[in-house]
């Protein structure tokens, strides 16, 4: 699976009801993983152990699991909550149909606790075949082989804007420019709709300054 060392397999089939059982959720998420999810599978542990990485220091493991879907559809809270139960970071490879997206979350430690983790956004690619898939474990670390997953799947949403700049920073710069293009578009819809000159006018100045500010981010 996506080119890793056969000393990274697991392959083990892991019952869904396990991410929600023992834990109190809503009924709504429990019916996405009633309706949505198939199989589960923890395909493959990347670890110190199990390759040549060296230690990381924010990423200690990272799982591959692979999740067979009914329906091309996925509702993220069902990877939100699948992340909440395990303590490490997790590479999602979702099949439908024989074709494949690959699903992974900037994932970082939560300032309550050693092994509570937050996830801030998803990346994910296109549905494509197995082996198209842009996945490959690249790095010296376990840290720079999550960052390079990352990037990887993000694509052009995550590309590095000056040297030395870290994931977090690139993460928080996209979400910068997506809150800002959310923006922008809320305003034209409301240039569209109104009717006045006057206000047409004060809303187009507000849409250039923001517009300003998003080639910043760009």
């Amino acid at each position: 699976m996506i080119g890793l060392p056969k000393t990274t397999e697991f392959n083990k089939r892991i019952p869904k009801q396990k991410f929600y059982e023992n834990i109190t959720i809503s009924p709504a998420i429990k019916r996405v993983f009633v309706e949505q999810v198939k199989t589960i599978y923890w395909k493959n542990k990347i670890a110190v152990s199990t390759t040549n990485l060296a230690e990381g220091n924010k990423v200690t493991e990272l799982e591959v699991f692979e999740i067979h879907l009914n329906n091309p559809e996925l509702d993220e809270k069902l990877l939100y909550q699948i992340d909440k139960v395990v303590p490490y970071h997790i590479l999602f490879l979702l099949e439908y149909q024989g074709e494949y997206q690959a699903w992974v979350g900037f994932k970082e430690k939560a300032a309550s606790g050693n092994k509570v983790f937050k996830v801030n956004r998803y990346y994910h690619t296109e549905w494509m075949k197995e082996e198209e898939l842009p996945l490959h474990l690249e790095g010296l670390s376990m840290d720079a082989a999550y960052e390079n997953y990352v990037r990887q799947i993000a694509g052009d949403k995550l590309q590095i804007k000056t040297n030395g700049e870290s994931l977090k920073e690139s993460v928080t710069r996209d979400e910068q420019r997506q809150m800002l293009q959310k923006k922008i578009d809320i305003l034209k819809a409301q240039i569209r709709k109104e009717k006045q000159l006057n206000k047409q006018m004060q809303i187009n100045r507000e849409l250039k300054i923001l517009k300003k500010e998003l080639e910043e981010y760009l």
